[in-house]
């Protein structure tokens, strides 16, 4: 389980508890995306590896880095500010065993951050599903289950920033690869 993380003091400990709890086999990883705050000290404590970046390189490079650094076959993506509930990953990971490649977290209307950003995104999942040929529901989630190995194949394409998760998703499609979406829903942000 990688967290891309900057300046989530607040949330990141409970947050790491609770993954602890539900997957207590996981490997879990904080990249600390140059905080100057807790965050790192506070991960050390709950038992996280922590990476640390010495200064903020964007959400894009931290994933990347957590997903360069991370051993195990599948990688879990979720952000350390307590959208993303600890208790759907069970669902990410039962989708992928159905012999998906990647497994994406989509949010409801009601969990984007404002009705402008919601109808946004449902034009960007339109244009998306139009390009791809097939229904893109959230194009934009950091919530997601993938094949370590499939991931790694674009590493190189994926931006710094917080677009990576549209770039990714994208090539999935384009290289033939499985993607699926359970819906979830995300509580605010701590």
């Amino acid at each position: 389980v990688i967290l891309p993380a900057r300046n989530e003091a607040a949330a990141i400990g409970p947050l790491l508890a609770e993954i602890s709890q539900r997957l207590p086999e996981a490997e879990l990883i904080v990249v600390d995306d140059g905080s100057s705050d807790d965050t790192a000290a506070i991960a050390t404590r709950h038992d996280a590896r922590v990476i640390s970046h010495p200064y903020p390189k964007g959400n894009g490079a931290a994933v990347k880095t957590g997903a360069r650094e991370a051993t195990g076959d599948i990688l879990v993506f979720m952000d350390a500010d307590g959208q993303h509930r600890p208790e759907d990953i069970p669902l990410l990971l039962a989708k992928l065993e159905e012999g998906y490649d990647m497994v994406v977290g989509a949010r409801g209307m009601q969990d984007h951050a404002g009705a402008h950003r919601g109808f946004a995104n449902a034009v960007f999942n339109r244009l998306a599903s139009w390009m791809v040929n097939h229904r893109v529901e959230d194009l934009t989630s950091g919530f997601r289950a993938v094949r370590a190995e499939r991931f790694r194949r674009f590493i190189y394409l994926l931006p710094n920033s917080f677009s990576y998760p549209t770039t990714c998703t994208m090539s999935f499609f384009r290289a033939g690869f499985s993607v699926a979406y359970v819906p979830v829903s995300m509580p605010p942000r701590v």
